[in-house]
């Protein structure tokens, strides 16, 4: 433990630490004492000890700390404490000390440890010897000496001494006294009377002296001072001074300060103080009266020091009498006082003011104020109308001038405003207290003149300004005569009536008031009202949107401007019939027996039949097992339950039931559902039996017709009539087997067969009996049967042709066309399976026809037809707007074809003109028209309709829009729309706004004074009367009104003026109200003025730009276009067996077809017309001869089932030309609607292809010409995507030739730029709406391109191909290729549609021209001829030749057509080749990839395109097989 120091006196603490544990107890020795021996020694708990008031002799030494770890085991520490006494001061004083002594202070340290060190401190800071001042040391003690005691010598003196022990101190203070004297000394001074007075006396001394001030009177020597009592008047400042604060004459005299403290003798100073008097006001009176016109005297005396000046003044001006000869002005000494004399001569109306008199010496200025009062008799008072009516007014007036004496009393006078003022009515002696009258019993829409006079006792005022008023009209005293009613429709009423009598109208009648209300139970009474506006003095009005079959009591009012009259006799009358809004309740339906159902149901609401309930009738049809519907059927019954009887057995039927009532049939009620119960089936609906063998034969056979049940087996019977066998054998087989092969017959003998269906109720009829015999030989025989077999698209349908035969039967199948058969071929769309079941995959409408199955053996043949009838959704109804009304649109409609489909109803969709909300309304098939109601008055609606049958939705019809009736308000230039204004108050008939149809919801009022930036608004749903308030007096208004109904808003704006204080009118504001306001209709018009000449240079400016730019292409493509067909100038007449004789340049700009060709080489070929495109602008001689291009077509079905047809080819987009329209019309095939065609065009290896072209064609317009639809699309290069871009053909119509060269221009630079570029054809958009654009990229060149965005819609195709080069062609051995049918003379142009790929098809004769597509008005037949088949697909091993493919060929099948460039993104996709030349890009990410090889279509894909009408022009071309050179490809894409 360490040593410790404690200071004596004080408390100290001893630690003893202990680390560890545990430990008994802990215990502290002092020379062997245990510790505490007194009453100063603690010892706590945890070991501490503590010293408290240590003592230096006592508590010094060591000190033991014990602690006991175990009971017999301790350890131990020692400490040694010193103690060290701090030292202890004597007290020492300081004696008291006058200026000049001498002084000695000693500090003695009486206790504490040495050394101690000792020093001194004044006011805190150390003080140092020096300047008088002496500090002596020795080893205990300090003496302070001072020499001469000053004042600078006064303060606080401390004395510190220290040790090791402490710092102690003591202080006293020193105080110094010094004799008082005069700092400032009393001086003689004047005092002016009235004033304060400051006699100045200053001293100092310490302790401060104490001043006494005394007076003697009087001006001679002073014989006697006496003490100055302080008063509130006299004071003695802080400084000594004495105040006096208000100089009497009384204070003159001498003046002693006198000051002692104590110390030395005291002292004192006298002065002499002189009393000065300034002028002053004595006498003069404080009010006074005069009469106007007499000659009154006011008289002002004043004294003070001489001279005295004294002025009179009027208010704050100085009275001059030379200048104004009104006022005389005499003064006269009186002794001590002065007076002044002011006369008026006489007294004016001006003269009531304060008049003052001014007298002024040296010493002061005084003023005395006369309030002179001129009566006179009143001013007339200021009238004001506050209001008028048609028979009083109330008048409000002010008295602005009473002639200075009270009002006694009033006068009023009025009078018509044609009679003289000798007839005029008055109202006399109205107390002074009232300053407003009623006047009444006057006559409505007369004019008064009215004015008034005020009194005193003066006497009487002049007449009041004259003010002409006109009573306003009065409400009708009489009703509207002869009113009758009459029900026009359900929910209208017409009602019509007189004006009232003549003498009763009090006014001009400005329109009506109808109040119906229905008087049904349960109504509440209130009558609603609508207005109308009177037109005569017979009218007519209908109220609408009433309650069907309802009464209704009506009553009218006329009304004017005044308001409105009594009412009519309320009149009843009711509301026609109408067919009930709800069906009936609780409809159910059980089935009795398999023919007999029931069916009952409970009365609609009564508040629903809108009418007397006639009857109810019942709707019910049956649901086949197809899907189809059976016919509707009805029955109508008086009573709540009917038993439907003949029904067919074991069928779905759906019911409906609808009350209805003399209007007609109302709302049917939801379908139900019952199916008959089952019964024993009828016949099988056909029976074949046919020998299989020596010893068997084969029976076949139909389901029967009428199943009646669910089958649940066939029982097949055999008898033999000359085996003598009475009863027949009887075999079974499962319902799902519909054939039974019986053996073990004897070979010659006859046998009788017939086959029974069995349900659960049991066997049914038997078939007809077939006889049959077997026989050694075994023709061929379809035990399958022909017949119709209907199917909804986009199935798999199944056509059964089995066959029996030995040797086993060849089985063929064909489709019969116009005028052939077509065999059937085996691809991925159709499979003929081993038992020689025909499988056609997701049918499509041109699958539709005559199949034909032959089965051929070496004994003979057996044929079946079977009529393939596939279901589509319908076409597009024509929809039109037969009616519209405020709240309703009537729509009727034609259907389109039902797709092969009954129609089992229509989806009518509607929306607000500018809202993209549609609404769905689902409607019966059986109707042809519909009412949409519960629309918005003045509101243009969109509406389309679709319908659907068993295989889906149709199109939708175009959407067409029609307007409810109705506008928005407008106010009547005939209303006056202020009926009274005043100066704080506008009231506005607002029954001026025409609702234009549609009610009015709310009326905006805006106002503020001219000039003024804030408008006040005020907005209300009443038609008649709303008042203005708070408004400024005597101040122009501007007054914005908008009126808002359904339909829109209506907008008024006019300008008023709120009278003067006295009733007046204020001027027009004047054009030029200032040089602010001229700045600032300045700048308002200037602003406009100058933007929009800068807006037009500008504009001119960019034009003009943009016309040199177009100018400069113009020249540059009109040089193009004369070079091309000066290189191409060779004709072409007929066919050649070779490379195209006279090429021309086929190229594409959106909308507008521009063809640059040599005339002379064009052929007709037929009906059709085909051109032969080139890709390139270089059109070099020098090329091979053999060089061409090739084109491959493909068709594109619509792909699925619930989305409808993907492109619609049955109609052009509405906005085209509408002969064009007209010829697509009537030459279009029904079916052809679900299909498109699609050209590749590729051509030789040093030009890659890069065109993909659109053809949608209509043949049929006047004069052979072909209108075309077709799209374009953009190619960029995959190195340089904007750069393709900005190259891109622009979408804008050409507006001209040129222009359309200068665009042509562009496209010929980017064929250039991608000759020898890898590219890719990245999108396709295609859609079936008739809105829809065909747009893809973006461009930024904003000369010659417009901005394009890609559609929004589902379903749009995308895929990527990259054309492969020749070096290339082993990278695609072993991959998966289409394979054709066949391979004859002209099937390439007929190939499957997805087989098309050049490559796999080298035709011997490269001189047989292909046949051109067909259009689109060809009929089914030939449209499901040529492209319904589907290609398989097989692996080419290295080095293979495809399965019977002929030498390398190409054909081209081209159309007019639209070049499409395609903007390629810039990732690659490459693909593979197959060995014997470039195969079709199959293996790669895109979608296509997939399709192409596995022929599938994904869901979700849209097929179509722009419908813009394009150039119409007459134009014919051929195309051609051409012979390839070897590094030629082309290839075919399945678009998904």
């Amino acid at each position: 433990m360490k040593n410790i120091t404690a200071v004596a006196g004080r408390d100290t603490f001893i630690n003893c630490r202990v680390i560890g544990y545990p430990y008994y107890s802990i215990k502290w020795y002092k020379d062997s004492l245990l510790l505490p021996d007194n009453h100063r020694q603690v010892v706590f708990e945890n070991g501490t000890l503590k010293l408290m008031d240590v003592q230096k002799g006592m508590d010094e030494g060591e000190y033991l700390c014990s602690v006991l770890i175990q009971p017999q085991l301790s350890i131990s520490q020692s400490v040694h404490v010193t103690v060290k006494v701090p030292p202890l001061i004597q007290p020492f004083e300081f004696p008291p000390a006058s200026i000049g002594q001498l002084l000695y202070i000693p500090c003695v340290v009486s206790s504490g440890d040495m050394p101690i060190h000792i020093t001194w401190r004044k006011d805190g800071h150390v003080i140092l010897s020096g300047s008088g001042v002496t500090i002596e040391s020795k080893e205990f003690m300090s003496s302070l000496q001072i020499s001469s005691v000053s004042l600078k010598h006064n303060g606080n003196y401390t004395c510190i001494a220290s040790n090791d022990a402490a710092t102690v101190s003591r202080e006293r203070q020193l105080i110094v006294r010094v004799p008082p004297r005069f700092v400032v000394q009393p001086n003689n001074q004047d005092g002016i009377y009235g004033k304060a007075g400051v006699l100045n006396c200053s001293v100092d001394g310490y302790p401060p002296p104490k001043v006494m001030w005394k007076h003697a009177k009087g001006s001679g020597n002073p014989q006697q001072y006496h003490p100055i009592p302080l008063t509130g008047r006299i004071q003695i400042l802080p400084n000594s001074s004495l105040l006096i604060r208000h100089v009497l004459e009384e204070d003159i005299g001498y003046y002693l300060c006198q000051a002692s403290n104590g110390v030395g003798t005291d002292i004192s100073k006298s002065m002499f103080l002189t009393v000065k008097i300034p002028a002053m006001i004595t006498s003069h009176p404080n009010t006074t009266i005069a009469i106007k016109g007499q000659t009154k005297e006011l008289n002002c005396t004043a004294r003070g020091e001489r001279p005295i000046i004294i002025r009179w003044e009027k208010g704050d001006t100085v009275i001059d009498p030379d200048r104004n000869m009104r006022y005389a002005i005499t003064t006269k000494d009186n002794g001590d006082e002065v007076i002044s004399t002011l006369k008026l001569k006489p007294a004016d109306r001006g003269d009531s003011v304060f008049f003052s008199c001014h007298a002024i010496n040296s010493y002061g200025e005084d003023r005395g104020l006369i309030q002179l009062t001129v009566q006179e008799p009143p001013d007339p008072p200021e009238l004001e109308i506050r209001e008028v009516k048609a028979r009083s007014m109330n008048l409000r007036w002010t008295q602005r001038f009473d002639g200075n004496s009270i009002i006694t009393g009033f006068d009023i006078e009025y009078k018509n405003k044609s009679d003289s003022w000798d007839f005029k009515q008055s109202t006399r002696n109205i107390s002074p207290t009232i300053n407003q009258a009623n006047i009444v019993d006057l006559h409505p829409a007369s004019v008064y003149s009215i004015r008034m006079y005020s009194f005193n006792k003066i006497g009487r005022s002049e007449p009041s300004k004259e003010l002409t008023i006109s009573t306003e009209e009065a409400a009708p005293d009489g009703p509207p005569m002869d009113v009758t009613l009459q029900p026009i429709t359900s929910q209208s009423i017409q009602v019509t009536w007189k004006a009232p009598k003549k003498e009763l109208q009090n006014g001009v009648i400005r329109g009506y008031q109808i109040g119906y209300r229905e008087n049904s139970p349960g109504s509440n009474g209130q009558y609603s009202i609508v207005e109308m506006k009177a037109t005569g003095d017979s009218e007519v009005y209908t109220l609408d949107n009433l309650k069907k079959f309802a009464q209704y009591g009506v009553v009218v009012q006329a009304f004017n401007r005044a308001g409105t009259g009594p009412s009519s006799s309320e009149i009843n009358a009711t509301t026609l019939e109408d067919v009930p809004s709800q069906p009936p309740e609780n409809v159910r339906a059980i089935s009795i027996t398999s023919d007999v159902a029931v069916i009952s149901w409970s009365e609609p609401p009564r508040s629903t039949l809108n009418g007397v309930l006639k009857g109810y009738r019942v709707i019910f049809w049956s649901l086949y097992m197809d899907g189809e519907w059976g016919e509707m059927q009805n029955i109508t019954t008086t009573r709540e339950r009917v038993e439907l009887r003949g029904m067919e057995k074991f069928t779905n039927y759906s019911v409906q039931v609808l009350a209805y009532t003399q209007a007609g049939d109302g709302v049917r009620s939801s379908v139900l559902y019952i199916q008959t119960k089952e019964d024993i089936p009828g016949p099988p609906a056909g029976i074949k039996a046919v020998p299989s063998s020596a010893s068997s034969v084969v029976v076949s056979w139909l389901p029967p017709a009428k199943p009646n049940g669910i089958i649940r087996k066939y029982t097949i019977f055999c008898s033999s009539p000359g085996s003598g066998q009475p009863a027949p054998s009887e075999y079974e087989t499962s319902p799902d087997q519909l054939f039974y092969r019986i053996a073990h017959l004897n070979r010659g003998q006859q046998y009788l067969l017939w086959v029974a269906a069995v349900t659960s109720a049991g066997r049914g009829n038997i078939s007809e009996k077939v006889t049959i015999e077997p026989a050694g030989k075994a023709p061929a025989k379809i035990i399958s049967f022909g017949g119709t077999v209907t199917t909804p698209w986009m199935k798999d349908v199944r056509l059964p042709c089995n066959s029996v035969g030995e040797p086993v039967p060849a089985i063929k199948w064909t489709k019969d066309s116009e005028d052939s058969a077509i065999p059937v071929t085996v691809d991925g769309h159709r499979l003929i399976q081993a038992n020689g079941t025909l499988v056609l995959r997701s049918v499509k409408a041109e699958d539709s026809g005559y199949y034909t199955c032959t089965a051929t053996n070496t004994w003979g043949f057996d044929t079946i037809i079977i009529n393939l009838l596939v279901q589509v959704p319908p076409d597009q109804p024509r929809l039109t707007v037969s009616k519209t009304s405020a709240s309703s649109i009537t729509l009727a409609w034609i259907p389109g074809d039902n797709g092969g489909s009954s129609i089992r109803g229509f989806v009518l969709q509607y929306s607000v003109d500018n809202s993209e909300e549609w609404k769905d309304v689902f409607i019966s098939s059986s109707e042809r028209s519909f009412k949409l109601e519960s629309l918005k008055c003045g509101t243009w609606y969109k509406v389309k309709l679709a319908a659907k049958n068993s295989v889906g939705a149709g199109r939708i019809s175009e959407i067409i829009e029609a307007k409810t009736h109705g506008r928005e308000p407008s106010f009547s230039k005939d209303q006056h729309l202020f009926t009274h204004i005043n100066s704080t108050h506008a009231r506005l008939n607002l029954q001026g706004w025409s609702s234009g149809g549609c009610p009015i919801t709310a009326i905006v009022l805006e106002y503020r004074p001219k000039g003024n930036w804030v408008w006040q608004s005020l907005r209300t749903n009443s038609s008649s009367e709303v008042f203005l308030t708070e408004l400024r007096e005597a101040t122009w208004y501007e007054l914005r009104m908008k009126a808002c109904n359904s339909a829109g808003c209506g907008n008024e704006t006019t300008q008023f003026a709120t009278l003067d204080y006295d009733g007046s009118t204020i001027p027009p504001i004047k054009s030029a109200q200032g040089e602010g306001d001229d700045v600032k209709k300045l700048f308002t018009i200037a602003c406009p003025v100058i933007l929009a000449t800068l807006g037009v240079a500008l504009l001119f400016i960019i034009r003009k730009k943009r016309k040199e730019k177009r100018l400069k292409r113009l020249r540059d493509a009109k040089s193009l276009a004369e070079m091309l067909i000066s290189k191409n100038n060779r004709s072409f007449d007929t066919p050649v067996k070779g490379p195209p004789q006279g090429p021309r340049l086929h190229i594409d700009i959106p909308r507008v077809q521009l063809l640059i060709e040599d005339k002379e080489g064009i052929k007709q070929l037929g009906d059709d017309k085909a051109t032969i495109p080139v890709t390139d602008t270089e059109f070099s001689q020098a090329v091979n001869p053999q060089s061409f291009c090739t084109g491959v077509s493909l068709h594109h079905p619509a792909l699925i089932q619930n989305t409808g047809p993907l492109i619609d080819m049955s109609d052009i987009r509405p906005g085209t030309n509408p002969v064009s329209r007209k010829s697509v019309k009537s030459a279009h095939s029904t079916r052809n609607r679900y299909s498109s065609q699609w050209t590749l065009t590729k051509c030789q290896a040093s030009t890659p292809a890069r065109t993909l072209t659109s053809d949608w064609r209509t043949v049929g317009s006047q004069h052979g010409i072909t209108v075309t639809e077709s799209d374009s699309y953009s190619a960029s290069l995959s190195q340089d995507t904007d750069k393709g871009r900005n190259s891109m053909v622009s979408t804008e119509s050409a507006s001209s030739t040129y222009e359309e060269l200068a665009r042509a221009y562009e496209h010929a630079k980017l064929e250039e730029q991608l000759q020898h570029a890898k590219f890719e054809i990245t999108e396709c958009f295609i859609s079936d709406s008739s809105s829809d654009q065909m747009t893809t990229g973006t461009t930024d060149n904003a000369d010659s391109m417009t901005s394009m965005s890609t559609p929004s819609e589902p379903g749009i195709c995308r895929f990527t191909a990259s054309p492969p080069k020749p070096q290339d062609s082993e990278r695609g051995k072993g991959v998966a290729v289409p394979i054709p049918h066949r391979a004859s003379k002209s099937d390439y142009c007929n190939l499957p549609l997805y087989v098309k790929s050049e490559a796999f098809f080298r035709k011997p004769d490269a001189h047989e021209p292909c046949p051109v597509v067909p259009p689109r008005e060809a009929s089914i037949r030939n449209l499901a001829r040529a492209y319904h088949a589907q290609a398989r697909h097989m692996t080419l091993e290295p080095g293979a030749k495809p399965l019977g493919l002929p030498p390398p060929a190409s054909a081209a099948t081209t159309l007019p057509q639209r070049t499409l460039p395609m903007p390629g993104p810039a990732g690659p996709a490459p693909a593979p080749a197959a060995s014997a030349a470039p195969a079709p890009p199959v293996a790669a990410e895109p979608p296509v990839a997939a399709a192409a090889a596995e022929a599938r279509v994904p869901t979700h894909s849209k097929v179509g395109g722009s419908r813009d009408s394009l150039l119409e022009m007459s134009t014919s071309g051929v195309g051609r097989c051409q012979k390839q050179g070897a590094g030629a490809y082309s290839k075919s894409y399945t678009l998904v």
